[in-house]
């Protein structure tokens, strides 16, 4: 997928430049080490113009990710949203992706970053692994520990371990991945959370060691809205595959069905699941189809 040409322009440290002439730190922590902090938003073409979902939350995130990792945060956050929208106007862009990264700068030494730089690139792109019931396999790569690691923090180096499990996925023929805990327990997919249905209550993991992710969020507070019971607790392999029905949240996937889990189809038909009616709430909240207020 190419997500730039001549004429895309960034956002990078205070200016809209060409993505082709934006230029890389060859000393950059970031480069040698992952040593950066990211954030994902969707715009959507809405019947109130182009609208960015939780755009400042998102930002906030992305800050509270980067005080995690000792990165320097300067920027001011309500200036960012603004600057993104006026990125999207500047592509022309209705619906889009939009990826925030902040890259820690020249540093050959493992000490925290002293300065860093801000880039915001946007492109069309639509739902992450599509539209299609998903076909999902348990993966012997771990969710990192919180020990060891700020999970609830979106950090560039972290994402080895997706790429890691949502690959081996792909070459044992699935569609993704779902990482254990040091537990056993099943704590999410490479990149969005997991969500699954039993006997008309929905159940996910707590926040212990699984990305605390605004769509997730989302989701939690549909379910409030329309009285579904939702519990929160760990999962069992054994939960997951005897679930009625399951699917997976995030940012870039948005809400999408889950066919099959390892060897385990669903009998529950998709479209008769609770999670179907989530996720058509769910795209009528980012579509502001509905009093926004209500379910946020």
């Amino acid at each position: 997928m190419q997500y730039y040409n001549d004429e895309t322009l960034i956002y990078l440290e205070g200016s809209f430049v060409k993505a082709s002439s934006a230029g890389v730190d060859l000393y950059g922590q970031a480069l040698h080490y992952g040593y950066g902090a990211f954030e994902g938003l969707r715009a959507y073409n809405t019947h109130n113009g182009t609208r960015i979902f939780k755009a400042e939350e998102h930002f906030d995130r992305l800050q509270k990710s980067c005080e995690a990792i000792s990165i320097p945060y300067i920027w001011d956050n309500r200036e960012l949203v603004e600057r993104t929208y006026e990125l999207l106007s500047l592509n022309n862009l209705r619906e889009a992706y939009i990826r925030p990264l902040v890259i820690a700068g020249s540093n050959m030494h493992l000490t925290s970053a002293t300065h860093a730089k801000m880039l915001i690139a946007a492109w069309e792109w639509g739902p992450y692994l599509g539209q299609n019931l998903l076909r999902v396999c348990i993966t012997n790569i771990q969710r990192p520990s919180p020990k060891a690691f700020p999970v609830e923090s979106k950090i560039s180096g972290q994402y080895i371990n997706s790429i890691l499990a949502s690959t081996e996925a792909i070459k044992k023929g699935f569609d993704e991945a779902l990482l254990l805990d040091q537990e056993g327990f099943v704590a999410q997919a490479s990149s969005e959370n997991l969500f699954i249905e039993k006997d008309y209550k929905i159940y996910t993991a707590p926040l212990k060691t699984v990305f605390p992710g605004i769509t997730r969020s989302a989701v939690i507070n549909i379910c409030k809205k329309l009285n579904f019971e939702l519990i929160e607790r760990p999962l069992t392999i054994q939960d997951v595959y005897e679930a009625d029905s399951a699917f997976l949240c995030g940012t870039a996937a948005e809400i999408i069905g889950i066919k099959q889990i390892d060897h385990i189809i669903f009998k529950e038909d998709w479209e008769h699941t609770i999670g179907a009616s989530i996720q058509r709430r769910y795209k009528n909240l980012v579509l502001e189809n509905e009093n926004y207020e209500v379910i946020i």
